[in-house]
């Protein structure tokens, strides 16, 4: 394994793009690993590409899957999105938009990916204060999913051991925009809606997008999102 090579999740949003400026700055050959899963909001794979152009990231992979044929998710099924819904509803229980074991699912192949690429560590977005209680963005998940990771690999039991790295995961959303911009991350590239209006606007209503607006608000960053009138 090489410690020099690392593999990011990279979605598209604000979370995964911060995620990936982290790892470019620490100087590792990076591989962008983005999935379509037939997500409704797919236009994120197009921010993706645009963040690796920007990033100026090693390599770029979009792995494609179909996890629509699993639904049991707003963003993968005949699921209406919530909209309009307060801090307090937010953050009770586990929202219509979770989508069933895909962080498990995506770190999975990122770490098929990682053997393949000798790679030492695979980073992802996830985040534990700001979110809309997904149990996959929990320390407790992450740190679990490591442990599996150096028992069900070939390169881990030869003694070249795989980190799982989340270094967002104790940041509150402004905290994460902060730190971005910091880094010279343009935020304008990125794309979070889960209901996009047109294919190309933030609805400004889902959970995503207030999380989105609070924490630039929070941060005193000026937010640079397009989002659909009804939404601003």
């Amino acid at each position: 394994m090489s410690d020099s090579k690392i593999i990011v999740l990279l979605s598209g949003g604000l979370d995964s793009a911060t995620t990936a400026a982290i790892a470019k700055k620490e100087g590792c050959l990076i591989t962008a690993l983005s999935f379509d899963y037939g997500q409704r909001h797919r236009i994120e794979l197009e921010a993706a590409k645009k963040i690796v152009k920007h990033l100026n990231l090693d390599k770029h992979t979009i792995l494609t899957m179909d996890l629509n044929q699993i639904g049991g998710s707003a963003l993968t099924d005949s699921i209406d999105v919530p909209k309009q819904r307060s801090n307090e509803q937010i953050n009770e229980g586990i929202p219509i938009t979770y989508v069933p074991a895909r962080n498990t699912i995506f770190l999975s192949y990122a770490l098929a990916v990682a053997e393949v690429e000798e790679a030492s560590s695979i980073y992802i977005g996830a985040n534990s204060l700001d979110y809309s209680g997904y149990p996959d963005c929990r320390p407790e998940f992450i740190e679990a999913f490591e442990k599996l990771a150096n028992l069900a690999t070939k390169t881990a039991v030869e003694g070249s051991k795989i980190q799982i790295k989340a270094p967002l995961i104790d940041l509150s959303k402004a905290e994460i925009i902060k730190r971005g911009t910091e880094l010279g991350l343009d935020y304008s590239l990125t794309f979070s809606c889960y209901d996009p209006v047109k294919e190309s606007l933030a609805c400004g209503e889902c959970d995503s997008c207030i999380l989105r607006k609070k924490g630039f608000l929070e941060a005193s960053v000026p937010d640079p999102t397009n989002y659909a009138q009804s939404g601003q």
